[in-house]
Formats: structure tokens, C-alpha cells, sequence
């Protein structure tokens, strides 16, 4: 057998053996830049709401209203609606005024959602 079959064996064989992405790895969450006018954000967020992202954690006496700020809450808003809808094609754009990060932003009680 020659030398670059035998590599290329061996390739095949690593390849095969070694898993590409393994179970908790390229989580990727949306998050408000924090550059983006609160005007803009906060007319993303309405929308991100009213189009598939869950809000309810960002509402008074919830887990994810504090801090209250804009910036936060449209955090939530628009990685609620990345994860619920990425799987139908969404993005995390909101005209620009957000982006992807891949820290977990979660803070205290209020978790932000991933789905692989």
C-alpha cells in the first residue's frame, strides 16, 4: 500500500472517529448593539414581540425586567424571537441593530434561550 493511500486511510478513519460540533458548543444568542438608538431599539423589540418572540419575562414583577433598560429588554426580545424563529430562516438583524454574540447573556433569575 502506498504512503498517501495510508494517509488518506487514516484521514478518513480521524474524520469519521471526530465528531465536527460537539452538544454544547457554537451556541450563538442575539442581543441589542448597544450603538443602536433606544428609539430604534424600541420599535424592534415591538416588533420582535408581535412576531414570534416570547415577552412575557420582560414585563413588570418578571424575571428579565431588571435592569430596565431598553438596551436589556430588547436584548431579550430579539434573542427570544432568533431562537423561537431561526429554524424557519430568521436572522438576527432587526435593521441592524442587533447582533450575534457567543457569550450567554444571561443574567440573576433571567435566562436567555438557545436552541442548538
Amino acid at each position: 500500500m502506498s504512503f498517501g493511500l495510508i494517509k488518506i486511510l487514516v484521514a478518513l478513519i480521524f474524520f469519521s472517529v471526530v465528531p465536527f460540533k460537539s452538544e454544547g458548543q457554537y451556541h450563538d444568542w442575539c442581543i441589542a448593539d448597544e450603538q443602536t438608538p433606544d428609539n430604534e431599539l424600541v420599535l424592534a423589540t415591538k416588533w420582535a414581540c408581535e412576531n414570534g418572540a416570547d415577552c412575557t419575562k420582560i414585563q413588570e414583577n418578571q424575571p428579565c425586567y431588571h435592569p430596565n433598560t431598553v438596551t436589556q429588554h430588547a436584548s431579550y426580545a430579539f434573542n427570544s424571537y432568533y431562537q423561537n424563529m431561526k429554524l424557519k430562516g430568521a436572522t438576527c438583524y432587526f435593521n441592524s441593530a442587533a447582533v450575534l454574540t457567543a457569550r450567554d447573556p444571561s443574567h440573576d433569575a433571567c435566562k436567555f434561550e438557545v436552541i442548538p
